[in-house]
């Protein structure tokens, strides 16, 4: 991995690391949505699939690039090392669950009648887009705060490394992918133009790199938060995990296809923040 990024990646600010990572997650949400360029229909077999390994990975990032590193940080600070984990992991969902009581929303797969969160009368692609966003701002804290761990330098144990850092965004914009599709593919099945299905599909992405440099320059400002912030951000991917993805995936009869994706995208993730972390 150090033989692929440039010098100069691993000489700069973690802030703008976190931004790079964020933008790399994003470009990812945009490849997905442009699938909608090549093909008006939509494969639900393969979505689920590819939305069950979004899970998976979300799953094993959850576990092996945060809540690990956590209980570390936590036992290097002095501090009762499960206690940041749960703290933070529950504040995590808690949050993801009022957002989803207030956010206006709707799933991908639901009718307009459906949306989630106070009443509106907002279009259905906006409601599309903010489903996407919600679940993909923890996905940004994450990446922004294991960047910040890693500079901190105060895991004893090095699993929260600069490698474990870029195996998380690696694994976020690999799963990244399906979600852009989610969003394109309903529009353009509804008859919205190629060009603002696209566009809609991609704009759930932005958050991502604002997210990541939010997260990130918050911990570096207070460090005990640390061990809070990768447990907050891995109790809110899990919600999203437990509260949409899977359900999403398992909606069109594909549950055996979509377990098996959600299998498989957990042991890429697990691989992958062995492997570089």
């Amino acid at each position: 991995m150090a033989e692929i990024l440039p010098d100069w990646f691993f000489s700069i600010s973690p802030l703008y690391q976190a931004l790079l990572a964020g933008l790399f997650t994003w470009f990812m949400t945009a490849a997905g949505a442009g699938i909608i360029f090549f093909s008006r229909s939509v494969n639900y077999k393969m979505l689920d699939l590819l939305m069950g390994f979004a899970a998976g990975v979300m799953i094993a990032a959850s576990i092996w690039s945060l809540l690990i590193p956590a209980m570390n940080m936590a036992e290097a600070q002095g501090v009762t090392e499960w206690i940041p984990a749960v703290v933070g992991f529950l504040l995590g969902g808690l949050f993801l669950r009022l957002c989803d009581a207030y956010l206006p929303h709707l799933h991908p797969s639901l009718s307009r009648n459906q949306a989630e969160g106070v009443p509106t009368n907002w279009r259905r692609s906006t409601l599309l887009v903010l489903a996407i966003t919600l679940h993909n701002i923890p996905e940004g804290l994450a990446v922004g705060v294991l960047f910040a761990a890693a500079a901190q330098g105060i895991d004893p144990t090095g699993t929260a490394t600069i490698f474990g850092a870029i195996a998380l965004a690696l694994g976020i914009g690999i799963q990244n992918f399906p979600e852009g599709l989610a969003v394109s593919a309903p529009l353009r099945r509804d008859g919205m133009s190629v060009r603002k299905s696209f566009y809609y599909g991609q704009l759930s992405g932005v958050v991502e790199p604002l997210s990541a440099v939010v997260g990130a320059a918050a911990v570096l400002l207070v460090q005990p938060l640390l061990p809070y912030a990768l447990s907050f951000a891995a109790g809110a991917m899990i919600y999203v995990v437990i509260e949409e993805l899977i359900p999403e995936s398992q909606h069109h009869g594909n549950a055996d296809l979509a377990t098996l994706g959600t299998m498989i995208g957990f042991c890429v993730m697990m691989m992958l923040d062995v492997a570089l972390g």
